[in-house]
């Protein structure tokens, strides 16, 4: 069985990409600096896409909180 270099790519990111719903994206480890509040994608190259159609860079990002919907 013979794969192509794209269909080998989608499968990783289909194993390592997240979509949510809701979530906040900080800056830094204070939590004073908020990059975005909402959905967001986490692609498999630690890229974050924002609905807005912006790209925060991995090393812009310090940590995501995933918001729990209660």
């Amino acid at each position: 069985m013979v794969l192509s270099p794209e269909s080998l790519a989608d499968q990783f990111a289909n194993i390592f990409e997240d979509e949510y719903d809701d979530v906040i994206i900080y800056g830094d480890e204070e939590k004073s600096m908020i990059l975005h509040e909402g959905p967001a994608h986490i692609r498999a190259n630690g890229w974050v896409e924002v609905p807005e159609g912006r790209l925060l860079s991995p090393n812009a990002v310090h940590h995501i909180d995933v918001q729990e919907n209660l």
